[in-house]
């Protein structure tokens, strides 16, 4: 009550870890050197966390939690790399979210208010923003960037160095191998293909019908009409110019800013 860790008797932590004031440790849980812990986390039964990470206050990790352990990668030569975990995330059973490598920036991070189901994974050097939901069994590799309210479906599986943009809705099982745009609604077929937008997603987040109309008008030129993407991008110009619109000015600085192709 006064704001002092609780620990189980049965946990170990390490001398050299941080803990904020009311974090609670559960039984048999391990929390290594290098980690801290900000306030009011809280970690269920047979969780481990290995440093260096870093994770901010009030996130839940409910059981057997696999959190900053060493990045599955074979050139991983034991540098220092770390994993970052922002404010409000929840961690459901079996979670796995490694640290970075130190050929591919050294840091996995993970934003605020996320949501990562069961059997979740988020490999070596990723970027999750915030609000995300990974539903059960949900994979990120290595190099993924995921964008703010990204819905990840069960079974979902990303391949390594794609991005996702923010507001996109990925179905159950399927398989990315290919940069997704904002907004974009992607169903498993073999690998996954894009099928509209998200609009149902956008609806709850309080996007208006206008503003819902513009983004079908940009999908359309991008998936719909069957023009080049050189030729899809001015036509996204174009519409960017005669409305104003930002969510296709994201569009178009997301497809400018591709190192892969893109999903189409």
């Amino acid at each position: 009550m006064d704001g002092t860790p609780a620990i189980h008797p049965s946990a170990v932590v390490e001398p050299g870890a941080r803990l904020g004031a009311g974090v609670r440790v559960g039984a048999f849980c391990y929390i290594g050197v290098e980690v801290v812990v900000g306030d009011g986390t809280t970690f269920g039964p047979h969780c481990s966390v290995h440093g260096p990470t870093t994770i901010g206050r009030d996130n839940r990790f409910i059981g057997h939690c696999a959190i900053g352990g060493e990045p599955q990668d074979k050139k991983f030569g034991g540098e220092r790399v770390e994993l970052v975990i922002g404010d409000r995330n929840m961690f459901r059973e079996f979670c796995t979210v490694n640290r970075g490598t130190g050929s591919g920036g050294g840091i996995t991070r993970i934003g605020n208010g996320n949501w990562l189901l069961a059997y979740t994974h988020v490999a070596h050097d990723c970027i999750v923003g915030d609000h995300c939901v990974f539903s059960n069994n949900a994979t990120l590799a290595g190099h993924v960037a995921v964008g703010d309210h990204v819905i990840l479906s069960g079974f979902a599986g990303i391949h390594q160095f794609c991005r996702i943009g923010a507001h996109a809705f990925i179905g159950m099982g399927a398989f990315v191998n290919g940069d997704v745009p904002p907004f974009t609604m992607v169903a498993q077929d073999g690998y996954g293909r894009p099928r509209g937008i998200n609009s149902e997603g956008l609806k709850r987040r309080g996007f208006d019908a206008e503003r819902i109309a513009v983004i079908k008008r940009a999908y359309r030129a991008l998936y719909v009409s069957g023009a080049p993407l050189a030729d899809a991008r001015l036509a996204l110009a174009e519409l960017a110019d005669t409305t104003g619109s930002q969510d296709v000015q994201d569009l178009i600085e997301f497809i400018d800013s591709a190192e892969r192709p893109l999903l189409r």
